[in-house]
């Protein structure tokens, strides 16, 4: 329990600011509270990976396809509830791939067959890596492989510096 003014009231954030004083706010020195209700956190990196590896599988090129992204060692799927161009966009900025064109769901590029990693991301669109995006726990989610993400960047197939994982290997070969 803290001691002295109470500095901010209905603090709301979205996960992409880089500092408290960016949040939506009553305004400094605005309350309705008592120290009894400050508030406190306490920083985990236990569902964040920093740098996520990401890729794009199963699209016609390496800038379309289904969101996968490596957790645990083993690539799983993305699903749809929530995905959007924003969404989209921290993917194809992360693999170099331009900009985002469309963020199909309901599994366009078809479904995955890892896990479901991840639901309901939240990007805001501005993230440099997709591991920057609000993302929920690990495995943690109400989807099947009917609902795996997709994304679809303006770059080709020739289009830009690959950056991220390689493609996922076609099953019958080495």
């Amino acid at each position: 329990q803290g001691r002295g003014p109470i500095w901010l009231d209905d603090v709301r954030c979205t996960g992409t600011e880089a500092a408290l004083s960016e949040c939506r706010a009553k305004g400094w020195g605005l309350h309705g509270c008592e120290h009894a209700e400050d508030a406190g956190l306490v920083c985990s990196a236990a569902n964040v990976t920093e740098n996520a590896q990401v890729r794009l599988a199963a699209g016609p090129h390496r800038c379309a396809g289904r969101v996968e992204v490596l957790h645990e060692g083993r690539w799983g799927t993305v699903c749809d509830d929530d995905w959007d161009l924003k969404d989209a966009k921290v993917i194809c900025r992360q693999l170099g791939c331009g900009t985002a064109v469309a963020a199909p769901g309901q599994a366009r590029f078809g479904g995955g067959s890892d896990p479901i990693w991840l639901d309901n991301v939240e990007c805001a669109g501005v993230e440099t890596a997709f591991s920057q995006c609000g993302l929920s726990g690990w495995g943690l989610h109400n989807c099947n492989h009917e609902e795996d993400a997709g994304v679809v960047c303006s770059g080709g197939p020739r289009g830009g510096k690959r950056r991220g994982a390689p493609p996922p290997k076609k099953k019958g070969t080495a």
